[in-house]
């Protein structure tokens, strides 16, 4: 069995998925946003994000971490933000000593959808589908980072 967990990064929200794969089947095993306060200062939203995850992976000890690559442009200061949240995160992983592989948002979409212009809602579905929950998951970023996992799960190093 591997155990795979996902990580949608961001400041304000980071969602984390983690599932298992064994003999080709998937399930979730849990998922969920580590929140920031958006009134706290930089250095003490990148410190929760790092210690919730510290937390997640002694929880869990996943044997594989799934990021997703920054990918856009539009706006600078929200892509630098992002990066710094996902520089603590691959920090973190490093730390424990996980391995780590990253995906842009197209080949997640395609992984789990079979197309790469997938809307969220699209995505969303079919990670309900894929993990047979009951309901989508919830928040979006959870789904997101649900996603990020399940595409991990599909590459040949497992």
């Amino acid at each position: 069995m591997t155990k795979i967990l996902g990580i949608d990064p961001g400041t304000a929200t980071t969602g984390f998925g983690v599932i298992t794969k064994s003999s080709g089947k998937l399930e979730a095993v849990d998922y969920g946003v580590i929140s920031t306060p958006k009134e706290l200062e930089m250095p003490r939203r990148l410190q929760i994000i790092f210690d919730d995850l510290q937390e997640i992976i002694n929880k869990h000890n996943p044997d594989i971490v799934a990021i997703e690559q920054l990918f856009f442009a539009r706006n600078v200061t929200t892509a630098i933000t992002v990066g710094q949240s996902r520089g603590v995160i691959l920090l973190a992983m490093q730390i424990k000593g996980i391995k780590i592989t990253e995906f842009t948002p197209l080949q997640v979409k395609q992984s789990v959808t079979g197309y790469g212009q997938a809307t969220k809602k699209q995505v969303q579905s079919m990670v309900q589908k894929i993990l047979k929950l009951d309901t989508i998951p919830k928040p979006d970023d959870a789904a997101d980072a649900l996603a990020i996992a399940i595409c991990a799960s599909s590459k040949s190093y497992l």
